[in-house]
């Protein structure tokens, strides 16, 4: 288990962002995880967990207190299940399912981080969602000082949520076991409208596991999406807000408003999201908001290729970053009457 003190963070998450921590432990295997995280509740330290740094927005004076990076590595694959150490790479992972034959988190191909991230955030994009596929997940109870075992409807997820990022103090996740699908090589059903059309198929339909990664992973890469070092466009957390998620009054207002501002033929991404509630698309309500591809002056600017992406252009402050999320949040809220929410965890600093 490595331990540095003043340890730089910004190197440790995707935005590059971020001050120190008074402690940085790395972790390689669960049992110094839970050593770690022991260690840090019995003398009340502050503690912050640290996977991919791919969700992770880390204020400028850093963070007082124990940074644990979680690096536990380990693939275990036995017929159509899978489970993965958290310090897993998630890109990885989903690479190996593609090579073994075996469907589910194909279209999941490209989001960065680690695998142990992906229960808390439900991970989700281009039709699918882990919480289709998690059956279990293998925890650290900071409670009751012992490990646990999740059963996926014990996981409550929703729409980017769960029970471990609803009590975020309680749970450091371990280990994910996921029960794939062996379709003869093929996919799980394309539900995503603009991956089925890149794919060239209706959705519903199969198509070979590698296809479907591969345009999953050009899609992504257009908007910016997976990870390039040499290219600021990707240093980002991805989404930057959720799609917003509307009661029935709440949509009709949200359409009066987008009728009022772009005229009476103007109609809003709407998407059934259940007991009369409607999901529209967060990247539509900022461009239509004026915020549009690029826009910024700064260090910190919205991505040239996705509305949705908020990026370090290089230089950048974690409030140079803070100040653009908050001028597109206002201006999506003056114009349209909804109020966007972050996707990003966020340290020691607030929207």
């Amino acid at each position: 288990m490595q331990v540095l003190h003043d340890a730089p963070l910004a190197p440790l998450t995707t935005f590059r962002l971020g001050g120190p921590a008074t402690r940085l432990v790395t972790a390689t295997t669960d049992a110094e995880v839970i050593a770690a995280v022991r260690a840090a509740d019995d003398s009340g330290t502050p503690l912050l967990v640290i996977g991919g740094g791919s969700n992770l927005v880390i204020g400028d004076k850093g963070f007082d207190g124990t940074a644990l990076r979680i690096a536990t590595t380990g693939v275990e694959l036995r017929g159509t299940t899978l489970e993965l150490a958290a310090g897993e790479v998630w890109t990885d992972a989903v690479a190996r399912t593609v090579e073994a034959g075996l469907a589910g988190i194909e279209c999941l191909a490209g989001i960065p981080g680690s695998a142990g991230a992906t229960p808390i955030q439900n991970v989700g994009a281009y039709g699918q969602e882990v919480s289709s596929t998690v059956t279990e997940v293998v925890a650290y109870d900071r409670r009751t000082g012992g490990t646990v075992t999740l059963a996926n409807e014990e996981c409550a997820f929703s729409y980017r949520h769960s029970r471990f990022k609803a009590d975020p103090e309680r749970y450091v996740v371990l280990r994910v076991r996921f029960g794939l699908e062996d379709a003869g090589g093929l996919s799980a059903p394309v539900r995503y409208a603009e991956a089925a059309r890149a794919l060239g198929v209706e959705p519903g339909d199969r198509v070979p596991l590698a296809d479907a990664r591969e345009t999953v992973l050009k899609l992504r890469a257009g908007k910016g999406m997976v990870l390039d070092p040499e290219d600021h466009d990707t240093w980002s957390a991805g989404s930057f807000f959720t799609n917003p998620i509307l009661t029935d009054e709440q949509f009709a207002a949200f359409h009066a408003r987008v009728r009022e501002r772009l005229g009476d033929a103007a109609e809003p991404p709407a998407y059934p999201a259940g007991d009369g509630r409607t999901k529209t698309s967060a990247a539509w309500l900022i461009d239509k908001a004026g915020f549009t591809k690029g826009y910024g002056s700064g260090a910190a600017r919205i991505s040239t290729k996705h509305t949705l992406a908020l990026t370090n252009r290089g230089g950048a402050t974690t409030e140079d970053l803070l100040e653009l999320a908050r001028e597109v949040v206002a201006g999506v809220r003056k114009a349209f009457g909804v109020t966007l929410v972050n996707e990003p965890v966020t340290v020691g600093v607030s929207l």
